[in-house]
């Protein structure tokens, strides 16, 4: 096998582990808050474990750590969201929301990246807007809640995606991990109350042990589902365009979606209008790529710590 095809089929099977994050978020009996919570726990107690990651973090400077830290808090927040949106409605739902991600980086991204405004980026977004309006006349009206609470998600994603990009390239990518990891959960852990009061249903008591089952599934949602993914991703985008990789991350939706048919029988809840917005949002997010000039990736860090995966600069 070459090392592009290798590399192909390595950026694959991190695409499906991370189209089970939404589906361990379903199976995990937890809440969203202590469900994040554990697994951002898991990941920097894993990290921690690493020399490099030491080294690394004693060489930032303060104003970086500052800086890492608040985007961490965005990255706390956007998984709190996010299994937010697997609990209040479905894993189908809360993937398809995460496709909205490519639609809010066209606004934000030029604003705290300083990347050039794209009306094509725009005009891609907009075409969005009428899939996303099946996609909510095609859920239960339970449901919709669910809908709102994964939208802020993506949004949270483009936001901490474009910060990310702004600053990727001033330290090693498994220290900014664990130290956006750890700040996220300490934020977490101090808003407890105030989440709890405005969002109960997001929330209960965030420091519950989980049983034996949640536990095995918060282990493998860490490890398998985020550090593996994420290493073997730094491998694959040595050798893969950044078009050819975000033509295989626009698929992470597409995988959540059918792994939830045969695992959780999401289809019942589902009517055919919600798969039809779900085609016009994923041809408007594979467009993206297939008009945009493939380019080098330069940072594959901003990996880490997303559901929704931007891989080019």
């Amino acid at each position: 096998m070459t090392p592009l095809a290798k590399a192909r089929v390595q950026i694959h099977v991190c695409v499906v582990l991370w189209g089970f994050t939404a589906i361990l978020g379903k199976l995990i009996s937890l809440a969203a808050l202590p469900l994040v919570l554990w697994r951002m726990t898991i990941v920097v107690a894993a990290l921690s474990l690493v020399p490099r990651v030491w080294r690394a973090l004693r060489a930032l400077s303060v104003r970086l750590v500052a800086a890492y830290a608040g985007i961490g808090v965005l990255v706390a927040l956007h998984w709190l969201t996010f299994y937010g949106a697997v609990k209040l409605a479905n894993a189908s739902v809360a993937a398809t929301c995460m496709a909205l991600a490519t639609a809010f980086v066209a606004i934000v991204e030029p604003r705290l990246a300083g990347a050039r405004f794209s009306l094509r980026d725009l005009a891609l977004g907009v075409i969005i807007v009428p899939g996303v309006a099946l996609v909510v006349g095609g859920v239960h009206e339970g449901m919709r809640v669910g809908i709102a609470v994964g939208t802020l998600s993506a949004l949270l994603v483009a936001v901490f995606g474009s910060l990310n990009k702004r600053l990727v390239a001033h330290a090693d990518p498994l220290a900014v991990t664990a130290l956006e990891l750890g700040a996220g959960a300490v934020a977490l852990s101090l808003l407890s109350p105030a989440l709890g009061h405005v969002f109960p249903e997001l929330s209960s008591d965030p420091f519950v042990l989980p049983n034996l089952r949640d536990a095995a599934l918060l282990v493998t949602l860490s490890l398998a589902c985020t550090l593996l993914p994420f290493a073997l991703s730094l491998v694959a985008l040595r050798h893969i365009s950044a078009f050819g990789a975000q033509l295989a991350v626009n698929l992470e939706p597409v995988y959540a979606i059918l792994l939830a048919i045969p695992l959780l029988g999401e289809q019942r809840e589902l009517t055919g209008l919600f798969y039809l917005g779900v085609a016009i949002i994923l041809a408007a997010v594979f467009g993206h790529p297939l008009l945009e000039r493939p380019r080098r990736v330069e940072h594959a860090e901003v990996l880490a710590t997303a559901e929704a995966k931007h891989v080019a600069d």
